[in-house]
């Protein structure tokens, strides 16, 4: 019977031989012993043997520079030196190399009143060396003088308490499937050891013992250290990348640091909302698009307001619901609709006039004091004109237009009604007739819903994005499922104070009606100017950042607390590169599509003349055939 603990212990043997004057060293570089067969383990413990030996790999050959069990290539590599200088995560190289890779650390307390003895030794030793130097007139070793230097500092910090004193052992070992590719990666391996300025050695014929102190046992069979002081010991600390990686949600991108899958469930944070900060061209609309796709496969409705067109395709892809507005577009919003907030019994008056007011103040600018009150009695008269009152019953009944507002502003017959009449004008009769001043004719009703404003201009884009999200919170507020709201270029709305107070009010209220609510913005300066702003990020529990410019990247950094470091990767960012942050956690983030994402993500004027002319040669249907690709 052979055991386990045989197959462990084995060492290189070696012979010698002498001849002809010259002496030549044979080494028997191997042994090699082989587990007996078992039929059954229940077989071989009904006959006596040891629970180790079943379990026990089949084969272990054990060389003077690697160990193979089975068919798996061993080699084992002790840490001698150390560079004298290095920073936090200064190993991450190597704990993220990409190879399976064991590493064990081993810290050992070394009692303070022994190292003290040493060291007062080793200080008078080089103190008396480099006054013997000067004495012969030599000019003294600067590596002697900067151990000096190193070793009294660290004997003020010993007797302080301020620094305790370890050894501490560093070992790594390599897998391979052959000696070829282990000498490949064993090369690898020391190469980046080299560049820490790391030192290292192979534990030659100890492979068996390099094995067993890799291996998750706690045995430190080689017993090779190094002293180390706390400061120096705490920046070996190897968990210093995070990984945002769980059982259910999204896949958002790959951590590039450690390559480890960045997958997240929004709806179990505290709240679900999201904001993105980015360049023009970064990647920031890529990336929502792609969360927004991957969300719908998981049963998540999504809707989304697009000033620029880029969701058009993808929408057409899923068979999704695009609702354009335009001064031709025959989709239509009142902004006086009451139909999407009635329910039975209740009156929702008060709270649609307070969103008028707000709306209002958004079209016509500044008002005073007065203003608001006339304007406050003018929309009250304006629902009473057709009916519509405190009664919930009456709420039913065809709501009033834009045009209703401005008789009734008009028949007031003062300087100020005149005032606000004439600012609204335009919309009625004027160059912006025939966008917000006719009945409701559009619902929500798909699972995944685009509002398009790109053919509106930049003057009328914030009233229509406040007017939308007005109406869809009215829908979300009235039937809870986990919905994504998607608020494209979210600084047209915090241009002004009312339309930012509006958007933060969503945010604020979003959890209680199972809604994550993402704003994307590329101009920074202008949605940070407000205290609105750094409340709508405050109150985001996923926030992502791409590249910025070094214009902006000073007020990022300090609203999101990002460390020169952090600052420095968004500056030098590639596109779909930045830090992803989840609640308390944040991570470096690279986002990965499928080839079949892609051709629906991408805005990239090239690949979009391509795909319209490829799409010219195939047959319909195509779409849906690249998001059937995308679900298998």
């Amino acid at each position: 019977m052979v055991k386990i603990t045989d197959f462990l212990k084995l060492k290189g043997k070696a012979s010698a031989t002498a001849g002809g004057g010259a002496q030549e060293a044979a080494v028997e570089k191997k042994s090699e012993t082989v587990k007996p067969n078992f039929s059954s383990p229940q077989n071989a413990l009904e006959q006596g043997s040891n629970p180790l030996d079943i379990i026990a790999p089949k084969q272990i050959e054990v060389d003077f520079d690697y160990l193979r069990i089975n068919n798996v290539y061993l080699r084992t590599l002790f840490i001698t030196g150390y560079p004298r200088f290095v920073s936090p995560g200064w190993l991450e190289q190597v704990i993220n190399f990409n190879a399976s890779l064991d590493i064990s650390f081993f810290i050992y307390p070394v009692e303070g009143k022994g190292v003290l003895d040493d060291l007062m030794r080793k200080v008078a030793e080089m103190e008396a060396e480099i006054y013997t130097d000067l004495e012969r007139g030599k000019i003294v070793d600067p590596a002697t003088q900067a151990k000096l230097d190193d070793a009294k500092l660290l004997q003020q910090e010993l007797v302080k308490g301020a620094e305790h004193f370890f050894q501490f052992g560093f070992y790594i070992t390599i897998r391979a499937a052959d000696v070829e590719q282990l000498n490949y990666i064993s090369k690898q391996v020391e190469a980046t050891l080299g560049s820490l300025l790391i030192g290292q050695r192979h534990a030659t014929l100890d492979m068996d013992n390099g094995f067993l102190s890799t291996a998750p046992l706690g045995l430190d069979r080689l017993s090779i250290t190094r002293n180390m002081d706390t400061t120096s010991l705490a920046t070996t600390f190897p968990l210093t990348s995070t990984e945002l990686s769980g059982d259910t949600g999204v896949l958002y991108g790959i951590n590039p640091q450690n390559g480890s899958f960045i997958i997240f469930d929004r709806f179990s944070l505290e709240n679900a909302n999201m904001t993105i900060f980015a360049t023009s061209g970064a990647g920031k609309s890529y990336f929502v698009k792609l969360e927004s796709l991957r969300s719908l496969m998981l049963g998540t409705e999504v809707i989304a307001i697009d000033p620029e067109g880029e969701y058009k395709s993808l929408c057409s892809a899923v068979d999704g619901q695009h609702i354009e507005f335009s001064f031709s577009s025959p989709s239509k919003i009142n902004p006086f609709d009451l139909a999407q907030v009635y329910e039975k019994g209740e009156s929702h008056l008060g709270l649609k006039i307070l969103s008028l007011h707000s709306l209002f103040k958004v079209i016509m600018g500044e008002i005073t004091p007065i203003q608001e009150a006339l304007l406050d009695r003018a929309i009250v008269m304006t629902y009473k004109s057709k009916g519509i009152t405190q009664d919930p019953d009456t709420q039913t009944k065809e709501p009033p237009l834009m045009e209703d507002l401005y008789k009734i502003l008009i028949g007031m017959e003062t300087p100020d009604a005149l005032d606000l009449a004439a600012r609204i004008e335009k919309f009625v009769k004027g160059s912006f007739v025939g966008i917000f001043d006719q009945q409701t004719n559009v619902s929500i009703e798909n699972p995944f819903t685009v509002f398009g404003i790109k053919e509106l201009q930049d003057a009328l884009r914030p009233i229509a994005m406040f007017i939308i999200l007005d109406f869809i919170w009215t829908r979300v507020k009235k039937d809870l499922k986990p919905r994504l709201l998607v608020v494209d270029e979210a600084w047209h709305m915090m241009r002004y104070k009312d339309s930012a107070q509006f958007l933060w009010s969503v945010v604020k209220r979003a959890r209680k009606y199972f809604l994550g609510l993402t704003t994307i913005t590329q101009d920074v300066d202008d949605f940070l100017a407000q205290d609105i702003g750094k409340a709508i990020v405050t109150n985001s529990a996923l926030r992502a950042l791409f590249k910025q410019s070094p214009a902006a990247i000073d007020k990022v950094g300090d609203v999101f607390y990002l460390s020169q470091g952090e600052r420095n990767l968004l500056l030098g960012a590639n596109v779909g590169e930045g830090i992803f942050f989840a609640g308390a956690n944040h991570t470096p983030i690279s986002v990965v599509s499928s080839p079949a994402e892609h051709k629906l993500m991408t805005t990239k004027p090239q690949e979009v003349i391509a795909q319209e002319e490829a799409s010219k040669e195939t047959e319909p249907g195509v779409a849906a055939k690249m998001v059937g690709e995308i679900t298998q």
